[in-house]
């Protein structure tokens, strides 16, 4: 519950949070399994229900998937969010030698971890939105939450991997950077996948 508590203080008090999940010293296990698999359920089954019962403009009328269809994209999106937060937190961990973050292996696994599971606490729980899934309200939403977990990065970086602003600006830019690429290489794999036959069914 205390790790759970972390998803709260990180909207209302960021700073002070990052303080708190650096204190903790959990094990990776804890603080990737207590958070990511929960919380990749909410855009996952939001978005299928919101592709199955409410529907999506495509041409001017409202399209909606067959339950199969909506129930294989969903599968694959939380998926590909497990994977990606996890290979996120990983090449965090990679880098951390790089920028010369303090303390033993195990600390900075931690912290590593930590970092890109609470950096995309706020765009896996607007996730929410998906169960309206008109486009420019879920872009609006989502874009948002990205903004904001942009700030969180750049401002938990410094605090939970003890470094100078500055070197603590060039890593956040490293993460940032790594992580729009996943983004595209999740569409080009998403575009692939589609074209194998896995793609959207309408009703």
């Amino acid at each position: 519950m205390k790790l759970l508590s972390h998803t709260i203080g990180i909207f209302t008090n960021p700073d002070k949070e990052w303080q708190a999940i650096r204190a903790d010293k959990h094990s990776f296990l804890q603080v990737f399994i207590s958070h990511v698999p929960f919380l990749a359920l909410i855009p996952a089954i939001a978005g299928y229900i919101g592709v199955t019962q409410v529907g999506f403009n495509l041409g001017g009328h409202v399209a909606k998937l067959t339950p199969a269809s909506a129930g294989a994209l969903a599968v694959i999106t939380y998926i590909s969010l497990l994977v990606g937060i996890y290979l996120v937190g990983e090449f965090i961990n990679w880098m951390a030698k790089a920028y010369g973050v303090e303390g033993d292996e195990p600390t900075r696994h931690y912290e590593g971890t930590a970092l890109a599971v609470f950096v995309t606490t706020p765009v896996l729980l607007a996730g929410i939105v998906l169960l309206y899934p008109h486009l420019w309200l879920v872009v609006g939403v989502m874009g948002l939450a990205g903004l904001y977990s942009v700030y969180l990065l750049y401002e938990g970086i410094p605090i939970l991997m003890n470094m100078s602003k500055e070197r603590a600006f060039m890593y956040a830019g490293a993460v940032l950077t790594i992580g729009l690429v996943g983004i595209v290489t999740m569409m080009i794999c998403s575009v692939i996948i589609w074209s194998m036959g896995v793609g959207p069914v309408y009703q």
